[in-house]
């Protein structure tokens, strides 16, 4: 039985072609042995340089954006270091694209700000994007942002598509959404 559940599991991923599947608490060694494994993924699925090193740093802006905002933390919200907050993460590939989706829990008072910052995005050219984006690295950081401000800029920049994201009301924890983001790459 348990072998069953788990080919079902995995029959699921082969057939979305998910190469790697994350969720739980995200920290900065969690992230960082992820690092490695992405990177080793990568090579095997034969992914060219510029396009391992978006799908790295896409990653890398994912998880902290997990690291920062997921509202379900196992450390106290003053802690600025050694944060463990809960969210999920896959790669996948379709046709000769990555896809990379995050998903993590947000507080609901904070959705209309994570969409004001997105929204934006969808209607900017890529040079735009790269233009906010150089803008943004000359500016001080938003004062509520926990890094520069420049994540979903990075993310916009680095995929090939418009950024997707959604916001849904988590089933498990009233008051609090999930906020799900996909890139292509």
């Amino acid at each position: 039985m348990l072998y069953q559940e788990f080919n079902e599991f995995w029959d699921v991923a082969r057939k979305r072609n998910i190469i790697f599947f994350y969720t739980g608490y995200f920290s900065q060694h969690v992230v960082s042995a992820i690092s490695e494994t992405i990177k080793a993924r990568l090579d095997t699925a034969g992914a060219a340089g510029p396009t391992r090193r978006r799908i790295f740093s896409s990653f890398i802006e994912m998880s902290q954006n997990v690291m920062h905002y997921s509202s379900d933390s196992l450390t106290p919200n003053a802690q600025l270091d050694q944060q463990m907050r809960r969210g999920s993460f896959c790669i996948g590939t379709r046709g000769d694209s990555f896809f990379l989706l995050c998903a993590n829990p947000v507080s609901t008072e904070n959705v209309a700000q994570i969409r004001s910052r997105l929204e934006p995005l969808h209607t900017m050219t890529m040079e735009e994007i790269r233009l906010a984006y150089k803008k943004a690295l000359r500016e001080e950081a938003p004062s509520d942002s926990k890094g520069a401000g420049l994540g979903f800029l990075t993310l916009a920049r680095d995929a090939s598509e418009p950024l997707e994201f959604e916001f849904a009301q988590d089933p498990q924890e009233p008051g609090s959404t999930i906020f799900c983001i996909k890139a292509i790459i």
